[in-house]
């Protein structure tokens, strides 16, 4: 093969979507053709693999839930499940080859390494070093923030100034200036009607990867909906219902594939915004902001300042890097400043944070011992599949009753206030008055639904919850927040009551999604009940 054609071929790969994938999945299954794949090694195609196999793996697994939901024959079955592996394999070998690829890149800054002393005093004492900073680029005008791409103010500001060129065209502005809900759905449309060449466009690149998990989880709550209407129906009345879940499907794959392009897109836009504030002029302001602002950061900290130059001037005696600048030196020496002892050494009952040595049943209780004996307890939990939005909740309080059952969310922490708040509403319904405790192993629900009872604002949990199902429990429980109370408790350490809650979860989660069949469904809740209630007899379910 010649170069011109090899050539030819990688620029074939990365403007056909179609093409680079169906020589993906033969390579993945031996049947590539030598020259195929020789261009698939190449390096510019290392980031559009990721992209065809995060579509491939979505259809993959449609494939795989479209055979069970038929009962199709079991032969056929396995294979598709074989090859669902092995996309799921190639992709995550992908991703990671796309990870390893990126470390290996040089950092590519022309900008001279900073003198010791300053990288010593830097990692010394950070806070005085980044407030002398910012004192000088305040003096010459410049915003705020360390120069450290593309994070901060200032390497906004060199890159705004770089790329100044007028307005963008009216499409992209639109994407830019709308609100965070139409531009979901501006990237639903993407995927589900037109591509949007607009999206890649320097000023919404990094909005469209920020919001591309949230259109990504409506694609997943598409699946939900429409597996959930396939297991309502009798199998024999099935079809229709499966080409909808088939649809679903082949929408989630292209917010897939769309998603991890967005990530490519964004990646390569901080390498040319770190390209900008690390060589050339600005490079070269940057150089001179950090040394007067170590002249600065001298004045604040004599005493500091007294100990680098000595530790300084000593090291270079003897260091074999002093002709590079002592380039990774500074760490080391500013431990030696800083004096601190290696983490794991102190003396035992030196440390901040001691080991709890409390019976476990003793501990597991304590965070309770604050609340008046009126209070009902119960501990709340989620399960989350990977397929769709579908998810499983359960939960056990200590009166006894438990209670079950599945819903739609956008991934675990969404899950888990689900199950919060149905358990919540359940026990405040049945104990008039009584203050209501939620435990949970979450802490993103914890803090979400917290907040929202703080603050009586059911808006205050909407970052977590994207669903409606979701949003309108917690409509209904923020009315009782003066009775309502949800706290954090670590999982799986043989609390009883998070075992239980646990266990029905999982098993509310194999039942919405036909995994399995009811009458193992209901042998699976006596057994889990029996394992709750060990010598007390059977214990109420709340539905």
């Amino acid at each position: 093969m010649t170069i011109t054609e090899h050539t030819e071929l990688i620029r074939r790969f990365s403007d056909d979507f179609t093409a680079l994938q169906e020589a993906v999945l033969a390579h993945m299954n031996g049947i590539c053709a030598p020259e195929a794949a020789a261009a698939l090694e190449h390096a510019s195609l290392t980031g559009p693999i990721t992209v065809v196999l995060a579509h491939a793996d979505v259809l993959a697994r449609g494939a795989v839930r479209r055979a069970e939901l038929s009962a199709q024959l079991p032969e056929r079955l396995r294979r598709l499940r074989t090859h669902a592996r092995r996309v799921r394999r190639a992709r995550s070998q992908a991703e990671a080859r796309y990870k390893e690829q990126r470390a290996r890149r040089p950092a590519g800054r022309s900008r001279p390494v900073d003198t010791l002393e300053l990288r010593v005093a830097r990692t010394t004492s950070p806070a005085a070093f980044a407030e002398a900073l910012r004192q000088e680029l305040r003096h010459r005008g410049l915003p705020d923030g360390t120069p450290q791409a593309p994070e901060s103010d200032l390497a906004r500001w060199a890159w705004d100034r770089q790329t100044a060129g007028g307005e963008p065209p009216a499409p992209v502005r639109e994407l830019r200036d709308c609100d965070d809900d139409a531009f979901v759905r501006a990237l639903l449309r993407d995927a589900r009607e037109e591509e949007n060449p607009h999206l890649p466009h320097d000023a919404v690149a990094e909005r469209w990867s920020r919001h591309a998990r949230a259109a990504l989880a409506w694609g997943r709550y598409a699946i939900g909906r429409a597996e959930r209407d396939a297991l309502a129906c009798p199998l024999p009345a099935r079809r229709t219902r499966l080409d909808a879940l088939d649809d679903a499907y082949q929408d989630t794959a292209v917010l897939a594939a769309r998603s991890r392009e967005a990530l490519l897109r964004v990646t390569e836009l901080h390498d040319r915004m770190r390209a900008c504030v690390t060589t050339g002029p600005l490079a070269e302001l940057v150089a001179q902001c950090r040394t007067a602002a170590l002249t600065r950061f001298a004045d604040a900290e004599p005493e500091v300042w007294h100990g680098v130059r000595e530790l300084t001037a000593r090291h270079r005696a003897h260091c074999p890097e002093r002709a590079d600048g002592c380039p990774h030196c500074h760490r080391a020496l500013a431990a030696v400043l800083a004096d601190a002892p290696p983490a794991g050494t102190g003396e035992e009952g030196d440390s901040d944070h001691p080991t709890a040595t409390l019976p476990a049943d003793v501990d597991r209780y304590a965070l309770l011992a604050d609340l008046p004996d009126t209070a009902v307890v119960a501990v709340a939990d989620a399960a989350v599949g990977d397929e769709s939005a579908r998810c499983g909740y359960g939960w056990a309080a200590e009166d006894g009753t438990t209670g079950h059952g599945d819903s739609l969310a956008s991934g675990s922490g969404e899950a888990e206030v689900i199950g919060i708040c149905v358990a919540a509403l359940s026990l405040l319904e049945h104990h008039e008055d009584a203050p209501v405790v939620l435990l949970c192993d979450s802490t993103e629900a914890v803090d979400a639904v917290d907040a929202a009872l703080r603050s009586a604002d059911p808006t205050a949990a909407h970052r977590t919850l994207l669903f409606p199902e979701s949003r309108q429990l917690m409509d209904r429980l923020v009315r009782h927040h003066h009775r309502v109370q949800v706290r954090w408790l670590k999982g799986h350490i043989g609390h009883d009551l998070n075992e239980t809650a646990d266990a029905f979860a999982r098993l509310a989660l194999r039942r919405a999604t036909g995994r399995i069949p009811p009458s193992a469904a209901r042998k699976e809740e006596t057994r889990i009940l029996r394992s709750l209630g060990s010598g007390a007899g059977p214990l109420p379910v709340a539905a």
